[in-house]
């Protein structure tokens, strides 16, 4: 497979289509912020070995969605490409740029340990809001991330590849759930991601290398060259 450029990034997009979000839902359900106080520095340090496990899944699961994206680009070849190169653009840099976010949980969790919760989030917003920190890591790319995968899934309906229920369920889980209070209820709504792309993941698997690699652009034939006339 690894020498074969058609199946090994069919099957990659394929499979990182169903892991990416999958990672992201089990995140949420082993997180101890979900169910317990929304301090995380009170929740982290509670259960810091589950607060550990959340941070390291969400780390996984939006870096390997940056490389998922790649492989719904590739099926708006031929229909939405604008709207592919412009979406897909905006979820690898997005998804790449919240999980740097994630190494400010340790931080957050030490912080819980050594001081009082209240002074412990004062500490990480004078941190966190850091005009580097909020112009570098947070404003505009985690709305890249959050905007750029649903209207990637969009284009990926233009292009007839998925019905659209897929998009659907995908704005519903990511971009519905972030005015609501992190917890309980989010668990729900990232399940809805997760059949949407993971349908989506294994419809790739099963397409076969023949129809993934027909995504293709075909070749543009060298024009002829007129033979040159021999010296009288």
């Amino acid at each position: 497979m690894l020498n074969n450029q058609v199946t090994f990034r069919r099957v990659a997009a394929g499979v990182l289509l169903i892991a990416a979000p999958l990672f992201q839902a089990v995140a949420v359900v082993v997180d101890p912020g979900t169910w317990g106080d929304d301090r995380e520095a009170v929740s982290y340090g509670a259960n810091p070995a589950l607060a550990q496990t959340e941070s390291a899944l969400y780390h996984w699961s939006w870096l390997l969605m940056a490389v998922a994206a790649l492989g719904l680009v590739h099926v708006t070849r031929r229909r939405a490409t604008v709207l592919g190169h412009l979406a897909g653009a905006a979820t690898v840099v997005g998804y790449i740029s919240a999980s740097a976010l994630l190494m400010a949980d340790p931080v957050e969790w030490w912080l819980g340990r050594h001081y009082p919760p209240d002074r412990a989030q004062q500490i990480l917003d004078e941190m966190l809001n850091l005009p580097g920190v909020v112009i570098g890591f947070q404003m505009p790319w985690m709305f890249f991330a959050l905007l750029g995968l649903p209207l990637l899934t969009v284009a990926v309906w233009r292009a007839r590849f998925v019905g659209w229920w897929v998009p659907l369920l995908v704005f519903a889980g990511y971009v519905l759930s972030f005015p609501v209070p992190y917890g309980p209820v989010t668990v729900a709504f990232w399940v809805l991601p997760v059949i949407a792309l993971g349908h989506t993941g294994l419809k790739i698997l099963k397409m076969g290398d023949e129809a993934w690699a027909a995504y293709y652009p075909a070749p543009v034939p060298a024009p002829a060259v007129a033979p040159e006339t021999a010296p009288a």
